[in-house]
């Protein structure tokens, strides 16, 4: 017996006990059981441990604009970073427990401030929730979103908001670039390591 004649008899069998072949309705496998990963199979990471060794990662410093209906908003932010190329992306992420990013996300567009060496004490500005944080502030408009850009940073991006996702107790925000630039006269960043403020040394 062929294969042809092997197959025409394994579905006359099957349509013989009543079980399902291509001429009638074929019913999905169940989907397997999802579960979350058992305290018993993670390891515990302490939360000082947690910091302390991601201290060692020395990063930018940035703040976060936006221009909403009841006036500018604003939060320093550490954890920024490009995405893509092409389109061009940048991604920050933020705590949910944030009053400013609501502000943030209604406005649906955003600037990243890449602060300069010298303004740490913006940052730290920046960083205080309830405060008027642009209080004496020197700061334009971003050219396509409007955003709060603040005068003597090392670099600016204008954004719009790309797409928004849950990253335990953060949010991961997505932004496409509309217009970036820096100064004419460059600027040495803003780093911060080990819970501190520093410079780039040549």
């Amino acid at each position: 017996m062929g294969h042809a004649g092997m197959a025409a008899t394994v579905v006359r069998y099957l349509r013989s006990v009543g079980s399902p072949t291509s001429s009638g309705p074929v019913e999905a496998l169940p989907r397997p059981d999802l579960r979350a990963v058992g305290d018993d199979e993670r390891a515990p990471v302490d939360p000082a441990e947690f910091r302390r060794v991601l201290g060692t990662f020395a990063s930018g410093v940035t703040v976060i604009t936006a221009t909403g209906p009841d006036g500018p908003a604003g939060f320093a932010c550490q954890s920024f970073a490009s995405l893509s190329l092409d389109p061009p992306l940048v991604v920050f992420m933020v705590a949910r427990t944030s009053t400013t990013w609501p502000r943030i996300a209604r406005a649906g567009a955003f600037c990243v401030n890449v602060l300069s060496a010298g303004q740490s004490g913006l940052c730290q500005g920046f960083a205080v929730s309830g405060a008027d944080k642009f209080a004496g502030v020197e700061y334009d408009a971003a050219p396509v979103s409007g955003a709060p850009r603040i005068d003597g940073v090392a670099a600016w991006l204008d954004c719009a908001i790309h797409a928004v996702h849950t990253g335990g107790d953060h949010l991961i925000v997505v932004g496409r670039i509309t217009s970036l630039g820096t100064p004419a006269t460059p600027e040495s960043p803003l780093l911060f390591h080990r819970g501190h403020f520093a410079t780039l040394e040549d």
